[in-house]
């Protein structure tokens, strides 16, 4: 039945769809399995013109039966109302993803690349972070992992998988990594202080910062930490002044990615609560702006903090997990997603993805929320892997 509806306004759609709702729909569809990579490269490359490109979307569509026309037709209702209602569709019995019974995500073993189309329909967008073959090629990591500690009741273990994972998955995105494992927190902050200094730096689109270890609230744990009182502590925001304009002016405009794998406290992830209860909320005083004297100068202004956003593995006062044999589950989330979706989400919808993972997941009777802090990321920042 869609598939006839879909033929019949065949002539008509073609005629009339213009080229930005007709991009939108090829990724509508490119998300909703109906079309694969391949099928929307092949519409948009072998097609001059807009009226070829949406001929053969609607061919290849209806071909694939009554389920995909109606979400096609479906999209077209949410992209452009008055062209669909002007085409006399009915979406009546659209598919509804979220009255479908869950189905098991497939994780990708390997990252996939992403298509040249894709490539070059990004490379001149104003909102996004400029990436070429030259900052690829020049991008750098820096990994830090604490596995062992003084006290040896610390020790973190299934961290070396952890570390074994994130390094593959860096190079799988083009990144330098530089290693460090079993740092105290001064020997933390010194190699950030050289990182920060990195030749490769004046060339790359972006770094990432990855640590790993114990942490409390706004710290990280060094090796020679033995108790809650320790003073063998670094500060996290200490990343945010090594690598910001001021210190590190070779990243002025890039994007800066941080992942920190560390409690944030002894608390627990999860309370229990019934369905009745109230939510209260508070109001916050807003300033008046206040305006500064401001005068010329040879000097350039610029933001003391931007281009960062940053995945912490819980929320604040709240505890991390790891498995003994399997390293950190937000790790093992981070590579899954990273693997699946690095090929056509940009870094803030890669982040969502992987707290999203946690939304239902089950650790027993534990739960963990992941968390996107300090994002200053002003346009989107996509990996582009494989080129």
């Amino acid at each position: 039945m869609a598939a006839k509806m879909l033929a019949r306004a065949r002539t008509k759609f073609v005629e009339k769809v213009s080229k930005v709702v007709l991009t939108q729909l090829l990724d509508d569809l490119l998300d909703d399995g109906v079309l694969n990579d391949g099928e929307k490269d092949s519409i948009l490359e072998e097609n001059m013109s807009k009226a070829d490109k949406a001929r053969d979307l609607v061919d290849t569509v209806k071909k694939k039966g009554d389920e995909a026309s109606r979400k096609m037709i479906a999209h077209l209702k949410d992209r452009d109302a008055t062209l669909y209602s002007e085409l006399g569709l009915s979406c009546s019995q659209p598919a509804q993803p979220a009255a479908q019974p869950k189905m098991k995500m497939e994780w990708s073993p390997t990252l996939v690349h992403s298509t040249d189309s894709f490539w070059r329909e990004k490379m001149n967008d104003s909102d996004i972070y400029p990436v070429d073959r030259n900052s690829i090629r020049n991008r750098v990591a820096l990994l830090i992992t604490n596995m062992q500690f003084a006290n040896e009741k610390l020790n973190r273990k299934g961290a070396e998988k952890d570390e074994k994972n994130m390094e593959k998955l860096l190079s799988d995105l083009s990144y330098d990594v530089v290693k460090h494992k079993n740092l105290t927190a001064k020997d933390i902050d010194k190699a950030l202080v050289e990182f920060s200094k990195h030749p490769k730096l004046k060339e790359t689109d972006s770094v990432l910062v990855i640590i790993m270890s114990h942490g409390k609230l706004g710290e990280v744990l060094g090796v020679n930490c033995e108790n809650e009182e320790s003073t063998d502590v670094f500060p996290i925001d200490n990343i945010y002044k090594h690598l910001g304009p001021e210190k590190c002016p070779a990243l002025l405009n890039k994007p800066k990615i941080l992942i920190i794998q560390a409690c944030r406290g002894g608390g627990r992830g999860h309370v229990f609560v019934s369905d009745n209860a109230a939510q209260a909320l508070d109001s916050d005083t807003v300033p008046h702006d206040a305006e500064d004297d401001v005068e010329e100068d040879n000097l350039q202004c610029v933001h003391k903090e931007k281009d960062f956003i940053s995945l912490l593995s819980s929320t604040p006062d709240t505890v991390s997990y790891r498995s003994p044999s399997d390293g950190s589950v937000l790790i093992q989330k981070i590579v899954e997603v990273f693997n699946t979706f690095a090929h056509k989400d940009n870094i803030d919808e890669l982040f969502r993805r992987v707290m999203k993972c946690f939304e239902d997941l089950k650790l027993g009777n534990k739960r963990q929320m992941p968390t996107k802090d300090r994002c200053t990321l002003t346009r989107h920042f996509y990996f582009f892997p494989g080129h």
